[in-house]
């Protein structure tokens, strides 16, 4: 498996496919957050966004190998090892820039009555709850369960939304108390959201692994 997510990892960073989801992050983080504003609605904001990115980082590894080499892939390692291994390479970098943006956000943000470190902690663990559901987004909304391409990106926008707004949805639960404590300075450590994401992650990648059988 490590030589499958340093493959992915290579074509991803080669390929440079990369930059138009994570660009556009920092340009919304960059715009949307303001220096000196409440540290916890600041994080609240950041790893919201982090849903769609991270579905849309796990699309384009499920999609950046021509079907040559992802044929010579399968038979390698495993159509299921595969595809694994992209879906994790899609939520390993997700992850990777979403803590740098909740660092970078909890040291410009104002700490009234929160320390940095907690703040800092508990915007980790939204960050993850948020990148675990986007990755089932993705995993849900790509190849094989969804080949085209046009469906693929609709899909995929509807379920991101959806995963922000739907009460019980992991990314919501995680959101929500980030959002409303922005002021209160009270901070909640998103424990269940993050155990309900990663639950809803494994259902999700489990499911698209095994269909990996269909194509």
């Amino acid at each position: 498996m490590t030589a499958l997510l340093r493959y992915q990892t290579a074509l991803l960073l080669r390929s440079q496919r990369w930059l138009a989801p994570f660009l556009l992050y920092a340009v919304f983080v960059g715009v949307g957050v303001n220096a000196g504003e409440p540290v916890l609605g600041a994080l609240g904001y950041t790893v919201a966004a982090l849903v769609p990115v991270s579905a849309w980082a796990v699309r384009i590894c499920l999609g950046q190998e021509p079907p040559a080499a992802r044929a010579v892939t399968a038979a390698a390692a495993g159509r299921t090892r595969a595809h694994l291994a992209a879906i994790l390479t899609g939520t390993g970098t997700t992850l990777l820039v979403g803590a740098v943006a909740v660092v970078a956000v909890t040291a410009v943000s104002a700490h009234r009555g929160v320390s940095p470190l907690a703040a800092g902690l508990e915007g980790l663990l939204a960050a993850t709850a948020c990148a675990l559901t986007g990755t089932a987004v993705g995993a849900l909304t790509t190849r094989p369960l969804i080949p085209s391409r046009g469906w693929s990106l609709t899909t995929l926008l509807l379920g991101s939304l959806l995963a922000l707004v739907t009460t019980g949805s992991p990314a919501k639960s995680a959101v929500s108390p980030l959002v409303t404590a922005a002021h209160t300075a009270t901070v909640s450590y998103p424990w269940p959201a993050l155990a309900g994401a990663l639950v809803v992650a494994a259902a999700a990648v489990g499911l698209a692994c095994r269909a990996t059988a269909w194509e």
